[in-house]
C-alpha cells in the first residue's frame, strides 16, 4: 500500500479540479477528485484522505459547510480554493477551522507546498498516549477530543495541534520555538506574536476568562506550561492577550 499523502480535491469546475490534480500528482501525491460538495463527503468517507481541498463556492454544498461536516465526524485538514483574495474573505475561512487557504490563480509549486506544510503539522498523538483531565477539561490524545463539562468543544486544527502538543507535556514547560516548529513549521520559529494569538484562543476554549492564562501558564521569554496539578493560576495573563486575535493569520 503507497504511503504517499491522499488528497481529495473538491471543485465544480473540472478545468481547475484537473490542473490541481496534475500538479500534485507530479509532486507525488494520491489525488482523488469530486465534482462538488455532496460527492466530496461520500468520497471522503470511502477513501478517509489525509487532507482535502476544497472550493468554496459549489453549487450543492458550500466548501465552509462541508468542512463543517467533515470535521464532525474525524479530524482533518482542509485547505480552502477560491477566486476570492479579500482578507475578509480569508479570515472567514481561517476563523471558521480552515488549516488554510488559497486564493485563484494560484502557483502550481505554491499550492504543492502549502499542501506539505499543513499535511507536515497536522501529525496526531501516539496511540496510547492517554487523557489529561482538569478542572471540568478533560482532553484524550489518542482520540484528538476535548471536552468541557462533558460537551465537546470545538477546536479548529491549529488549536487542537496546539493543545495537543502542550498536554502532551503536561506539567512541562514547552519553549516558545518548539511549539512554533511542532506546530506551524521551522520557518515560524521566531514569531512569537503569532503564537501568542493562538494561545489566548485556546486559552478561552478551555474556559480561561479574558486576561487570565487559565491552565495554560506563561514563562516569560521561555515558553508555556499546561498546568494540571495546582490549583487553578490565578496570574494575570494581560501580557499575552494584548495581541489581538486576527484571524487572517494563516495556520
Amino acid at each position: 500500500m503507497s504511503t504517499q499523502p491522499l488528497v481529495l480535491i473538491a471543485d465544480d469546475e473540472p478545468r481547475i479540479t484537473k490542473l490541481v490534480a496534475i500538479a500534485l500528482s507530479e509532486e507525488g501525491f494520491r489525488v482523488v477528485t469530486a465534482s462538488g460538495g455532496e460527492q466530496a463527503l461520500q468520497k471522503a468517507e470511502e477513501v478517509r484522505p489525509d487532507i482535502v481541498l476544497l472550493d468554496i463556492v459549489m453549487p450543492d454544498l458550500d466548501g465552509i459547510e462541508v468542512m463543517r461536516q467533515l470535521r464532525e465526524r474525524r479530524p482533518v485538514p482542509v485547505i480552502l480554493l477560491t477566486a476570492k483574495g479579500s482578507t475578509a474573505d480569508k479570515a472567514k475561512g481561517l476563523d471558521l477551522g480552515a488549516d488554510d487557504y488559497i486564493a485563484k490563480p494560484f502557483h502550481p509549486d505554491e499550492l504543492a507546498a502549502r499542501v506539505r506544510a499543513v499535511i507536515r503539522r497536522s501529525g496526531g498523538a501516539e496511540p496510547g498516549a492517554g487523557v489529561i483531565k482538569f478542572d471540568d477539561v478533560e482532553i484524550d490524545l489518542e482520540r484528538r477530543m476535548v471536552t468541557r463539562n462533558g460537551e465537546l468543544v470545538q477546536l479548529s486544527r491549529t488549536e487542537w495541534l496546539l493543545l495537543q502538543h502542550l498536554a502532551a507535556n503536561a506539567g512541562k514547560v514547552v519553549l516558545h520555538t518548539e511549539l512554533l516548529t511542532k506546530v506551524w513549521g521551522p520557518e515560524y520559529r521566531d514569531d512569537l506574536q503569532y503564537l501568542r494569538v493562538w494561545v489566548s484562543r485556546v486559552r478561552r476554549k478551555l474556559g480561561a476568562a479574558p486576561g487570565e492564562p487559565g491552565r495554560i501558564r506563561t514563562f516569560q521569554g521561555i515558553g508555556y506550561l499546561l498546568d494540571v496539578e495546582s490549583p487553578q493560576p490565578r496570574e494575570s495573563a494581560s501580557q499575552e492577550v494584548h495581541v489581538a486575535e486576527e484571524p487572517a493569520l494563516i495556520g
